[in-house]
């Protein structure tokens, strides 16, 4: 990121609410789950699939935290009525994970029960590294005979490697993604070359201990890499994952060259926090917002 673009990144929360819900449209289903059974039954239409997702990680009180999961409950049903192709992927924050683990653990262990009566996979997202509980608990419910649940892990991370070496006797079903979360350089690698670098080693770690991988990345170098990688393997033992409204092109270019191709597909009423995010992530249009917010806040700036 430009450090011009850096420094307008920090205005965004100033951009009108309206102007983000706009131009991070793309990026998300809408707020109800009518309009992501609609994206989704789009998706399959395509020949993809779909990881549902309900926004909702900055709950404050357990009443929030059992909304999203009711939420979920629902969003199972859909994607069963719908006959949709399409798992959910579920953050702890949004189940309560930083207010209660035990009510965090007991709502997620519904959460993936109806998902299992239902034959639907969970999937249950790694976030910053202060959710230090989150694999105890994908643990936790393989114990319990949870076979519908998988992890993420974050290339991001110097732990990746010997957690892949931890999980290895669980063949766990692993989104690897680079990661997003700002961390310390103490755990996290700061550079661009290295994290692509630990992306690759841990991708062909896990296909070596025999996991099914979706393969998250929009990079690509990292597409080239990972192709090369899975080269030889059947369709159904991996599978690339993206973002909805980044590289649609891409993904269908993957779609029509034989490969499962899953969109992660975001709705509900706390678009705003994930729609900043989205944006910080994309420095070209993160500045274009904040420029404007500049010219709104002082009249004139923009005229020559």
């Amino acid at each position: 990121m430009r450090v011009a673009d850096r420094a307008l990144v920090r205005l965004l929360p100033a951009v009108p609410r309206a102007v983000v819900q706009r131009l991070s449209a793309p990026y998300i289903a809408g707020a109800t789950l009518d309009d992501a059974r609609r994206t989704v039954a789009v998706l399959n239409a395509e020949g993809k699939l779909a990881t549902v997702d309900v926004l909702g990680e900055e709950v404050r009180q357990a009443s929030e935290a059992e909304a999203v999961a009711r939420a979920y409950h629902s969003a199972l049903a859909a994607i069963a009525a719908d006959h949709l192709d399409a798992n959910v992927s579920v953050k702890l924050t949004a189940l309560g994970l930083e207010l209660d683990l035990d009510l965090c653990r007991s709502l997620l262990a519904t959460v993936v029960a109806d998902a299992a009566a239902r034959g639907i996979f969970v999937r249950i997202d790694m976030e910053h590294s202060a959710c230090t509980d989150t694999l105890r608990l994908y643990r936790e419910l393989l114990d319990a005979g949870r076979g519908n649940v998988g992890i993420v892990l974050q290339s991001c991370l110097r732990r990746t490697i010997a957690d892949v070496d931890d999980l290895a006797d669980l063949r766990p079903n692993v989104r690897l993604c680079k990661g997003i979360y700002v961390e310390p350089s103490s755990i996290a690698y700061q550079g661009h070359d290295a994290i692509r670098a630990n992306f690759v080693q841990a991708l062909g770690a896990l296909l070596e201990h025999g996991c099914y991988v979706g393969v998250a990345t929009h990079d690509e170098w990292l597409l080239e890499r990972s192709l090369e990688q899975v080269s030889g393997l059947g369709r159904d033992e991996y599978e690339f994952q993206m973002l909805l409204g980044v590289r649609p092109g891409r993904a269908t270019e993957l779609v029509a060259t034989g490969h499962r191709l899953r969109v992660y597909v975001p709705y509900g009423d706390r678009w705003y926090e994930y729609s900043l995010r989205r944006l910080q992530e994309n420095p070209a249009l993160a500045g274009m917002l904040a420029k404007a917010a500049v010219l709104r806040i002082v009249p004139g700036r923009g005229k020559t």
